[in-house]
């Protein structure tokens, strides 16, 4: 381990983003002590970060961020502070915390190509890492392809580190999974007919059908998110060949050369 052509950290591509919806400090320091290889981002999700103690997610932060793992708040929490008028204290609010990085989605809220361009700038400038996202949570409010190829583009241009593919964290009836949380394989096609690079995309996928479809697709360095905290191993050896699914490609492809 790790499996020929795995990155290792720090990677840039093949980086797996930890959906946290409430751990303690503990909980984190025995997640990153287990797994913490195979961790590049912890989001702690929605806007959960408001409801902790500040001293306590000040210490999990610093915890998070000395592991050399990323750690980010919510985009809701974004959406809020653009829809305030309030960007700039909460930037300076996160750093404060202790965060690392800032999502920039509007995944509620509508938001203009300038406010988007500002939110990315503002927190570039603060020393932010910036990952944004494209999709609305609302699959009656799917956003035209043309416009997620323009959104991807320009926050790429903008600075971006990466772009999520919005799913949600129950992975149905949202962006490239339908209501069974099947995969949608057209709908990817869509997305990359816009000509982004795959390692740029990060792609929401809590459910291991659809690690094991994406992984399949583009190989072990697909860049994934909302992954569940205690699916993290089980993810890791999807992606390296020893879990069934993926073992069996492997098995057969090695086969094949040998043949």
């Amino acid at each position: 381990m790790p499996c020929p052509g795995r990155c290792r950290k720090p990677r840039t591509t093949g980086l797996t983003m930890v959906i946290d919806k409430g751990l303690g400090r503990n909980q984190v320091e025995d997640l990153i002590q287990c797994a913490g290889d195979y961790i590049d981002i912890i989001k702690l999700t929605f806007g959960t970060s408001a409801f902790y103690d500040k001293d306590l997610l000040r210490k999990k932060n610093e915890l998070i961020s000395s592991s050399g793992i990323e750690v980010m708040p919510g985009g809701t929490f974004l959406e809020v502070a653009v829809w305030q008028k309030t960007l700039s204290s909460y930037l300076k609010r996160a750093q404060e915390l202790g965060f690392t990085t800032i999502e920039v989605s509007d995944g509620t809220i509508k938001m203009d190509k300038r406010t988007r361009e500002e939110a990315i700038r503002q927190a570039l400038d603060q020393g932010f890492k910036v990952i944004t996202e494209v999709g609305k949570k609302d699959p009656k409010e799917a956003l035209p392809i043309k416009l997620i190829h323009q959104l991807i583009a320009a926050d790429l241009a903008n600075g971006a580190f990466k772009v999520i593919i919005e799913a949600r964290e129950a992975g149905r009836g949202v962006g490239i999974f339908d209501r069974e949380g099947r995969t949608k394989k057209d709908e990817i096609d869509r997305i990359l007919s816009g000509g982004a690079d795959i390692n740029d995309l990060i792609w929401e996928a809590p459910l291991k059908n659809q690690q094991q479809d994406l992984i399949l697709r583009f190989g072990l360095n697909v860049n994934l998110g909302n992954i569940p905290p205690e699916e993290v191993l089980a993810l890791e050896a999807l992606r390296q060949g020893v879990r069934g699914d993926t073992l069996k490609r492997a098995y057969l492809e090695r086969k094949a050369v040998k043949v």
